[in-house]
């Protein structure tokens, strides 16, 4: 009973989650604009805009081109990936390999280094899209208004973890 509660909970907690994280929306014209596309790059909703400024369109371009995955991630997220696996096929205590407990807690270790990479740069990346957007309204309209995240006052900013109102 405690597993289906479990199960339950988590999987109505990825169902919110990307509910919010797939829709980020720029205003233009009072009209809502969807900025990550279906194509897969990020920020392409904004390219028919941006397009019109060349300092704009290229801080999109720097943008897109940091936010792709880099090998080094990939790498270390599949190295620790096998470390994991072949700590869990193993069957004795010792191997060639080393030890089981080590071998899981290294690869953890590893596959959460570079999650944790990926997601700092993607985040630090965010600074050249925001850029990309006041440059083009500072010589461009019309204005395009765009906030990664809104507070429940209506504010506008960069938030993370739970939000408590007092």
């Amino acid at each position: 009973m405690r597993i289906l509660l479990i199960a339950l909970t988590l999987l109505n907690a990825t169902n919110s989650i990307a509910d919010t994280t797939c829709s980020r929306i720029a205003t233009v014209n009072y009209q809502e604009v969807l900025v990550d596309a279906g194509t897969g790059k990020m920020g392409e909703g904004l390219r028919f805009y941006l397009e019109k400024d060349p300092e704009s369109l290229a801080l999109l371009d720097e943008y897109q081109e940091r936010n792709k995955p880099s090998p080094l991630t990939a790498g270390a997220s599949t190295v620790g990936s096998l470390m994991i696996l072949s700590g869990v096929l193993q069957s004795g205590d010792e191997s060639f390999l080393g030890d089981k407990k080590t071998l899981i807690t290294g690869g953890a270790i590893l596959v959460g280094l570079s999650y944790l990479m990926t997601k700092t740069v993607r985040r630090n990346n965010e600074r050249f899209l925001n850029l990309a957007i006041d440059q083009y309204n500072k010589r461009n309209s019309p204005r395009i208004y765009f906030t990664p995240v809104r507070d429940n006052n209506g504010s506008s900013g960069v938030g993370f973890g739970v939000r408590k109102g007092f």
